[in-house]
């Protein structure tokens, strides 16, 4: 624990500051850094803190409360040095009468509501424009389902065509073949005949 002698703040805070949960927040950033001192609304709207604290912790203190997260919006940030009060140990959010902390927290919950409301609005439009850019992708897929239908449509047609010429070439080749074939039988047969007929006139001769 820190054994500087603390200095005090009075603050006046304006802007969007009731109702919106920015007690809550001083509250809890004060407990967490050892701030002591009060909060409480002001009747014309505003804020009015009290702190102290050792002089580096009520500058962080201060530099929290005027940068609270929304829905909470500072206008003005009014800081004056005042005196200490040793008698004040802890810090606290000095309530108003009944009536005005049931509209507090009712109205922090309708300005929640309504920044996620208007947040969601943000989300549906957004929605809808993702929504027109699937039907685009739709359309292009229907595109391409057509193109590749067409691609297979010609595909199959040159098959067939490669089919229908690779038969004609099989046939042909058949045919040749088979004229090789035969001409050779035909060559063979001649040399038999043509050996046998030059055996028997050696043989002839021999004699």
């Amino acid at each position: 624990m820190s054994t500087e002698k603390p200095q005090a703040a009075s603050i006046t805070v304006t802007g969007r500051v009731q109702r919106v949960g920015y007690r809550r927040y001083i509250l809890d950033i004060a407990q967490e850094l050892g701030v002591s001192g009060y909060i409480r609304n002001m009747g014309d709207g505003s804020v009015k803190i009290f702190c102290q604290a050792p002089p580096a912790i009520l500058q962080q203190f201060i530099e929290k409360a005027e940068n609270p997260p929304p829905p909470a919006q500072i206008k003005q940030f009014e800081i004056k040095e005042t005196k200490p009060r040793p008698k004040l140990k802890t810090f606290k959010i000095r309530y108003g009468p009944i009536q005005e902390e049931l509209q507090e927290g009712f109205g922090a919950m309708q300005s929640i509501f309504m920044d996620y409301w208007k947040e969601f609005r943000d989300y549906r439009q957004e929605f809808i424009d993702y929504r027109e850019e699937f039907s685009s992708f739709v359309n292009e897929f229907r595109d391409y389902r057509e193109e590749f239908r067409e691609f297979v449509k010609r595909t199959d047609e040159n098959f067939k065509t490669i089919m229908e010429k690779y038969g004609e070439i099989s046939e042909k080749l058949t045919i040749i073949l088979e004229t090789l074939t035969r001409e050779s039988r035909e060559t063979r047969e001649m040399l038999n005949e043509t050996m046998k007929l030059l055996k028997e006139a050696i043989e002839r001769l021999s004699k």
